[in-house]
């Protein structure tokens, strides 16, 4: 059922409770909002509250521009509040905005977008059919959290949808956001409920109004799921298995948006594929992690794909190339000022990419300023050596680019364009091991997951493996482009969901985080170490780097640790590389 009534307006207290948290949380831009639109007609707004099968009641606004009539009509379930909408429409859509049950101003337990919520998702968009407003016809969209929601509730049958546009969600919150290789993103997740907590916060007295219980409620539901997802559950278990994907009860077309330095761009590379045979299109073109210049961060492409397939429009979006990617020219910030270069495929991994086996060599490169100053060279050096480094604590804008990207836009980004050191990996490389090829004869092209295979012994239980990817100028400065993480207590691989190349090698790990396997101190065991996609042209003159270094500072800080890697020999450590066609890396390294 649905019953008419109104948002709360900001209190004094709650304006001041507001700033209190968002003061803790304002560098988690989660939720942007949309661009104002000129000559825009006066929308006409309807606000009600649906009831639930349970007896919850959620806040929705639907918002039409212009007269209010039956139309097509957008979806998005966020957790942020109030005004919370993350895409624009026209005025042949109307849009409707699902304030998640236990956030903003819904009443109900927040379950940190699980079973209950997903259950809330079926139940609206049933009910969203059936009203006037609609003509039958739903579409979905979704950014970050409320893609997740989304992502969460595929494997049940979502009535009414024709076609969804998802933007840098996860496929596995558990992978893709806050416990990636089984080592806790701290900040991400501790922003998220920051976030969601901000605006319950300022919606609560019209929440109080109706019941004064209600706020229990969110204090215990936000609570429950901060302690689950951040302290209390390391490992993969049944209750991280109920919040990512289940599988896929539909048949309904995703444009999946983010960009390769977004803080959840695994989500929508593991998305699409599981997605491509419901006619799934992968744009890479920016997340959080910003837009470069002179692109609409696939604006354009988001119109054409709701015209087409919920109104019927023939403007070919879908025989558009599946796969569309703006890749990096060596640096993050020059790739948001709009250095980019762009790459077309009809899949993911881009058919015909080979992945290089690329060595790591104790022999001196003379281009890095580490503990050791090693060679990534292809093959496998012939002797073998062991080499350590303490696994200590590492500056974040060094070492951890899709969080430092996320935050770029609350200012590091403009901190970073005035110390220039603080974006590149010089500081975290200092204290590490490096690996570096020789300068490329020519332009080179990777895109596509790597795949890192490391023996390795820890003096520490628990500890973590961190390895970043680096384009290293001429200059000899280094940006880091990708990440892999991996706890030492996590050394097994789930081999059939692992993806394998042509040649039946493993480029893209899955781990196995259903128990901990603690590493006896001072035993080798071989790890994989999945490092996220990489989307970069390393041009002319510039070189390729790994880094082995402690964890970052926006980590869970795993406990210190002397780490002594094995390179070189038969069995030494590797690191694959997805190389795309017409890019020679063994020819550009050979010269």
């Amino acid at each position: 059922m649905a019953t008419i009534g109104r948002c709360s307006r900001p209190t004094a207290v709650g304006v001041v409770l507001t700033a209190m948290v968002a003061g803790l949380f304002a560098l988690v831009p989660l939720a942007p909002v949309p661009p104002a639109v000129a000559d825009r007609p006066e929308p006409t707004v309807l606000e009600q509250r649906f009831r639930t099968s349970d007896g919850v009641e959620l806040q929705t606004t639907l918002t039409s521009q212009g007269p209010l009539r039956a139309r097509p009509t957008v979806v998005e379930f966020s957790p942020y509040g109030d005004d919370s909408q993350t895409l624009t429409v026209g005025k042949r859509y109307n849009f409707l905005l699902v304030q998640i049950r236990g956030t903003g101003d819904s009443d109900g337990r927040f379950d940190a977008l699980g079973p209950r919520s997903q259950r809330d998702v079926v139940e609206v968009l049933r009910w969203a059919c059936q009203q006037p407003f609609s003509n039958g016809r739903l579409a979905l969209n979704g950014f970050s959290a409320s893609a997740i929601v989304l992502y969460n509730s595929w494997h049940r049958r979502l009535p009414c949808v024709e076609a969804a546009i998802l933007k840098s969600g996860t496929h596995e919150l558990y992978r893709d956001l806050l416990v990636p290789g089984g080592i806790q993103n701290l900040v991400p997740g501790v922003g998220v409920l920051g976030m969601i907590g901000a605006p319950a916060m300022l919606q609560g007295p019209a929440r109080l109004a109706r019941d004064p219980l209600s706020a229990v409620n969110i204090v215990l539901g936000l609570a429950d799921s901060g302690i689950k997802a951040g302290l209390t559950r390391r490992s993969l278990d049944g209750w991280w298995r109920q919040r990512g994907w289940r599988g896929d009860a539909n048949d309904i077309p995703v444009l999946m948006v983010n960009g390769f330095f977004d803080v959840e761009s695994r989500g929508a590379f593991q998305a699409y594929r599981a997605l491509r045979d419901d006619g799934a299109h992968l744009l890479m073109a920016g997340g959080h992690d910003g837009v470069p210049d002179g692109t609409d961060g696939g604006a354009a492409e988001i119109t054409a794909w709701l015209d087409h397939h919920v109104r019927g429009v023939a403007n070919g979006v879908e025989r558009h190339p599946r796969v569309q990617l703006l890749l990096a020219k060596g640096d993050r910030i020059d790739y948001l000022r709009g250095e980019v270069a762009r790459y077309r495929a009809a899949d993911w991994p881009v058919p015909g990419t080979r992945w290089v086996a690329l060595g790591l060599d104790a022999g001196r490169s003379g281009t890095a300023l580490s503990l050791n100053d090693g060679t990534l060279r292809p093959g496998r050096p012939p002797r073998s050596r062991t080499q350590a480094y303490a696994a200590l604590p590492t500056l974040p804008t060094a070492s951890d680019v899709p969080t430092a990207a996320l935050i770029g836009s609350a200012g590091l980004d403009l901190l970073s364009g005035a110390l220039p050191l603080l974006s590149q990996g010089l500081l975290s490389e200092v204290p590490s091991l490096t690996y570096t090829t020789g300068a490329l004869a020519d332009d080179v092209t990777l895109a596509g997951p790597l795949s890192l295979e490391l023996p390795l012994r820890t003096s520490t239980p628990g500890s973590g493996i961190w390895a970043v990817l680096s384009d290293v100028a001429p200059d000899g400065s280094s940006h880091p482009l990708a990440v892999g993480r991996l706890s030492t207590s996590y050394p097994d691989i789930v081999r059939s969901r692992s993806l394998r190349d042509r040649r039946g090698r493993i480029v893209q790990p899955y781990g196995d985080f259903a128990q901990p396997d603690l590493a006896k101190p001072g035993e080798e065991r071989d790890y994989r170490v999945e490092m996220w996609p990489v989307g970069n042209r390393f041009e002319q003159g510039h070189r390729i780097r790994l880094t082995l270094a402690g964890t970052s500072l926006f980590s869970l800080l795993s406990p210190p640790a002397l780490h002594t890697v094995r390179v070189g020999g038969r069995d030494g450590a590797r690191l694959l590389v997805p190389v795309l066609p017409g890019s020679k890396l063994r020819r550009a390294l050979s010269q």
